[in-house]
């Protein structure tokens, strides 16, 4: 169990777990549903089947990929640590159950499950393609707070929209300052994203442009639904923290890489999470 959540990076997970919460508590304090630990429970579960299931898929794809790139040689598959049958496995098990997971919170969630999965899926082939392929990445992170609020709700909603447009912005912005490691390899191996396609520094200004517009998202939930002090604390925190990253990086100097894209957006999404919910709570 130890070698499947280094192959799927189970801490990962707290880049989109937290706006799951967001997106499910949002459907209990704004429509007449009540709080069930029982859907709350499912909705973990799906989350993490799905994340385990895209995250294997990934790794199983690029393997030999992964095994050309120094940066990404000593992965699971490259190292022989799991075998790449044994990953595919892995993803087939963990599909199975999301669908099933859903299949018991409602049909809307059941009936969605294939697209959600081709989506989460789909993003593998993509940088064999487009350059887009960040967006897509965010695309599938996104489907976290739309989603966990259909397990209350039951029923598509304005709200947690601009949450999924804020996630979609904010994974796509910092996915393409973690590929500024890749670019030489990428365009060597005409894999495709931003950074190769533009360089590192137009890609930078990309990244900024799409985390102005997840900042923009974030904000607008404050002109359609009741949200209090709390929530602009944590949308100021939430902004601080992605013009924090970009302060990290230069086109020169990517040494803070991973402080930036582990480290600064994992505190982002947590902290923001819980302002959310503790403002939330205060309204109750």
């Amino acid at each position: 169990m130890k070698k499947y959540f280094s192959l799927v990076l189970f801490a990962h997970t707290l880049f989109a777990m937290p706006f799951a919460f967001i997106g499910f508590f949002l459907a209990v304090t704004s429509t007449p549903h009540p709080f069930s630990w029982y859907k709350l429970i499912l909705m973990i579960l799906c989350m993490i089947f799905a994340r385990n299931a895209a995250m294997a898929f990934n790794r199983y794809l690029d393997r030999y990929i992964d095994a050309k790139n120094p940066r990404t040689a000593n992965r699971d598959i490259p190292t022989g640590r799991i075998s790449a049958n044994g990953a595919l496995l892995f993803t087939l098990a963990n599909s199975l159950l999301l669908i099933g997971c859903t299949a018991l919170i409602n049909r809307l969630c059941f009936y969605l499950s294939p697209i959600a999965l081709m989506v989460v899926l789909g993003y593998s082939y993509t940088k064999r393609f487009t350059p887009l392929c960040h967006l897509i990445l965010g695309l599938g992170l996104s489907l976290a707070p739309i989603g966990a609020y259909l397990v209350i709700a039951e029923q598509f909603a304005l709200p947690p929209i601009f949450f999924s447009l804020t996630v979609l912005c904010w994974v796509s912005g910092f996915d393409i300052i973690y590929a500024l490691q890749d670019e030489e390899f990428d365009k060597q191996n005409k894999l495709q994203s931003i950074p190769a396609w533009v360089g590192k520094k137009k890609a930078l200004r990309i990244s900024s442009f799409l985390h102005g517009l997840s900042a923009l998202f974030i904000i607008l939930p404050l002109f359609f639904i009741p949200l209090g002090t709390f929530y602009v604390c944590g949308v100021v925190l939430f902004i601080i923290l992605l013009v924090y990253q970009h302060y990290l990086v230069a086109p020169d100097d990517l040494s803070r890489v991973n402080r930036a894209f582990f480290t600064t957006n994992g505190i982002a999404s947590v902290i923001f999470a819980l302002f959310f919910l503790l403002d939330n709570y205060l309204r109750l």
